[in-house]
């Protein structure tokens, strides 16, 4: 069995770490000229100093499924991310396109599961209070809410009963 010795000074202390965990905004972004949940996303992460930002686009059977409306394009909307990520230049935004390769219809456990495995922990899911109304009335989500914190970008008119259950694990922000 090999060790990894590392020599340090006497007295040395390591830094601590500033940044936490991986923030996923699980949006359709449909609307990206709008830009206001977009802005607000970067302002969540730098103001609570999230180490990074994953942009999550939903395919259009997501969409279909999840919200019970047509979307546009799933690559149409891959590309206005893109060209907004490029145009406002900011660090540390990555855009996860994995609903695009797959172009099918994904569940919201197997899209978690794909971040989670792939980004740092803790992990906050940022989405709007009809997607997370959407998310309560799955099964996985008693099982993924004890892994997740969700932020809401905005409260729904009515709650749905796991969600205000889970009222501990959830929260608005505002900026």
């Amino acid at each position: 069995m090999t060790r990894n010795l590392q020599k340090v000074p006497y007295g040395y202390v390591p830094p601590v770490e500033t940044t936490k965990g991986t923030l996923i905004y699980y949006d359709p972004f449909e609307e990206i000229g709008r830009e206001q949940g977009l802005s607000q996303a970067v302002q969540v992460k730098s103001e609570q100093a999230f180490q990074r930002l994953v942009l999550y686009p939903l395919h259009e059977q997501t969409m279909k499924r999840m919200y019970k409306r047509e979307g546009t394009s799933f690559y149409k909307r891959e590309n206005a991310l893109q060209d907004w990520i490029q145009e406002h230049s900011v660090g540390d935004i990555e855009l996860d396109a994995w609903e695009g390769k797959r172009k099918k219809y994904v569940p919201i456990e197997a899209a978690l599961r794909h971040l989670t495995e792939k980004n740092p922990a803790p992990y906050f899911l940022l989405v709007s209070g009809e997607t997370a109304n959407a998310f309560a009335s799955y099964h996985v989500f008693q099982e993924w809410i004890v892994k997740i914190r969700l932020l809401l970008l905005d409260e729904p008119a009515s709650l749905h009963p796991r969600l205000q259950q889970y009222d501990s694990r959830w929260s608005r922000i505002t900026l």
